[in-house]
């Protein structure tokens, strides 16, 4: 690694939380005579590219910065370079660099390396700093909405053995519905919620079904003892009066053989190939409808390049104005055209298509996951 890399990484580690590109830009400028540095963040909806300091969203499809988003790669136009702002697959943004001369690879490799670090340095002050997470917003969180963005893990993530994507529909306004993910190098768990109720009620019932579950995943619980520790939880609190469903996945990256339960759960799909299909799982109670509800695991195996899509009710059922359902037609249409797809690309394009058969915001909450499996791990 050279002495000019190190330096901007050096400043970048160094530089105040609130700060971040505002050294990085000074460092750029004196390294590499990058003298115009902007930082564009995705919003919630993943729907528009957000200036930190303020100006124009860019929502123009085909725009260069979104073409780097979408493709996570460099995108030169002229002297202007975009540059994927990534932490671990989980995309943040764009980087918007000029001038830089396109005949420089190394130049060009080395800002490419600049801008994957500055996505962990913005991970890491997230939690001590509100000015990204405001900057990434095109319009107010709901309080419910901003409990349950939070809880999540991210939106998307990548291992050598597969690969995730998530979202949460009304992105501004959701509710109830939520997802959960974490690995080990050895295992993945994934679960998707379809919660139950209105507001801040909805967002507290799933936060604490969320953390019950993780709860009992760190203390080393087998995937259908996790389930029945959360619908302990739930009940125990509520006493059958609100309760929620879910879909619990444990994959063994060895392996790719997954554990299941299914507890009243959002939709499972497969696509092999060309072919979409249901995964038929045993359904059994919402957590919380009762007291010490017994959970019992399935198990299924994954070929390498087979695809899940999770969902909600609120994306098949989703009514457009003249009262005409989504549906389980047009949603394996979308999941069968999808294949080519990123999983986050896939999950957002199935939302966007669910809006653009509504006419309008989602009236109920939505959920959407798609893995990727692309194993067994490799060291």
């Amino acid at each position: 690694m050279n002495e000019r890399l190190v330096d901007v990484e050096r400043a970048l580690s160094q530089a105040e939380a609130d700060a971040l590109t505002e050294r990085l830009g000074d460092e750029l400028a004196k390294q590499y005579g990058v003298s115009d540095v902007e930082l564009l963040l995705v919003d919630y909806r993943l729907s528009a590219l957000l200036p930190l300091g303020g100006g124009e969203p860019v929502t123009r499809p085909g725009h260069p910065a979104w073409r780097s988003f979408d493709h996570q790669s460099e995108v030169l136009e002229g002297d202007v370079l975009f540059l994927p702002v990534t932490m671990r697959g989980d995309r943040l943004g764009v980087l918007r660099l000029a001038p830089v001369r396109g005949d420089d690879d190394e130049m060009r490799g080395e800002l490419a390396h600049i801008a994957d670090s500055l996505g962990h340095e913005i991970a890491a002050v997230r939690g001590s700093t509100d000015r990204y997470l405001v900057a990434a917003r095109s319009r107010r969180l709901t309080l419910a909405a901003e409990m349950q963005w939070e809880l999540l893990p991210g939106r998307s993530r990548h291992r050598s053995s597969f690969a995730l994507g998530g979202q949460l529909e009304p992105a501004y306004a959701v509710r109830g519905d939520s997802f959960d993910w974490a690995d080990d190098g050895h295992r993945l768990w994934m679960s998707a919620v379809n919660g139950s109720g209105e507001g801040i009620a909805a967002a507290t019932l799933t936060s604490l079904a969320t953390f019950a579950l993780r709860n009992a995943r760190r203390a080393g619980l087998a995937l259908a003892d996790q389930v029945a520790l959360a619908d302990q939880a739930v009940y125990a609190r509520y006493r059958g009066e609100e309760h929620l469903a879910a879909l619990l996945l444990e994959v063994d990256l060895d392996s790719g053989v997954v554990t299941a339960v299914d507890a009243g759960s959002p939709r499972l799909l497969l696509l092999r190939g060309d072919e979409v299909s249901d995964v038929e799982l045993e359904a059994q109670l919402p957590m919380g409808m009762f007291d010490g509800t017994i959970y019992r695991p399935q198990t299924f195996e994954l070929e390498v390049g087979d695809r899940l899509f999770v969902v909600s009710d609120g994306v098949y059922d989703s009514e457009s104005e003249t009262g005409g359902r989504y549906g389980e037609t047009a949603l394996t249409r979308f999941v069968r055209r999808s294949r080519h797809q990123a999983p986050l690309d896939a999950v957002r394009g199935l939302l966007g298509d669910v809006r653009a058969h509504v006419s309008t915001d989602l009236v109920d909450d939505a959920v959407a996951v798609c893995l990727d499996w692309t194993g067994p791990k490799t060291q």
